[in-house]
């Protein structure tokens, strides 16, 4: 019996410690504090379009093209090896006015916070070799985060960028075109930010569905803006509010 009770003691403290390793303050202190971005408020008919895991030889050069196509800007959060195999790339999103955006070197999910920020300093290195222009905006592996790598994060002057919580297409699990074209079609609303993948595997699906997505979110009025775009709108209208409030 003593030993059935210690066992599940340490399930319990096991389980905590996982929890308290992702543990954070919670959204709202992070977005009034600055620190991170998961979409912002407006009416305007604005959404985010954003990448991970790039850029990949094949599949980042089809999402370009249809980007192009569609005059939209995108957001690519890109990954350090893979902008070394693949520089003519990350020139193309930099000269076709794209924002690129810091994703780590390794993609390794199991780094500590001493170690994302080494490949995050290598990672923006290596595009400013290649653009001229620094990375400002930082997406964790998979999404996880701590406080520590928030405050860590934000020393280095960066923003942390997530994503709309209903907005996360799920591509990587190929989940089939029309699935994904449905689920950002119907769930996008003004200031949202979408997350798809242009690396890690086999990106087809992503780029078929961007085929429908792009021209029914422009028939609705919607405009593809990056990141940094959105920000922008963010703080225009803080600064509204605020000289109402003073009024």
């Amino acid at each position: 019996m003593k030993k059935a009770i210690w066992s599940l003691v340490i399930v319990i403290l096991l389980f905590w410690g996982v929890q308290s390793t992702y543990a954070d303050k919670g959204r709202q202190h992070y977005e009034e504090a600055g620190q991170i971005l998961w979409e912002i408020r407006t009416d305007e008919k604005v959404i985010a379009l954003t990448f991970d895991d790039g850029p990949h030889r094949k599949y980042t050069e089809e999402i370009l093209d249809v980007l192009k196509e569609h005059n939209a800007n995108a957001t690519f959060f890109v990954v350090g090896v893979n902008v070394d195999k693949n520089p003519e790339l990350v020139s193309r999103m930099s000269d076709e006015g794209h924002e690129i955006a810091n994703h780590t070197y390794t993609h390794d999910r199991s780094m500590k916070t001493s170690e994302v920020i080494k490949e995050m300093r290598k990672t923006n290195d290596t595009i400013q070799a290649i653009t001229g222009h620094p990375t400002t905006l930082f997406r964790p592996v998979e999404g996880y985060y701590t406080d520590d790598l928030v405050r860590a994060v934000s020393k280095e002057g960066y923003k942390l960028v997530m994503w709309s919580w209903h907005l996360d297409t799920l591509d990587w699990k190929n989940p089939g075109v029309d699935k994904i074209v449905n689920f950002v079609v119907d769930g996008a609303k003004e200031g949202n930010v979408v997350l798809f993948h242009d690396g890690g595997g086999n990106r087809r699906q992503t780029v078929d569905a961007l085929k429908e997505i792009l021209p029914e979110l422009k028939k609705e009025g919607y405009r593809f803006v990056s990141i940094s775009e959105l920000m922008k709108i963010q703080e225009t209208h803080h600064q509204e509010r605020q000289i109402n409030e003073t009024k």
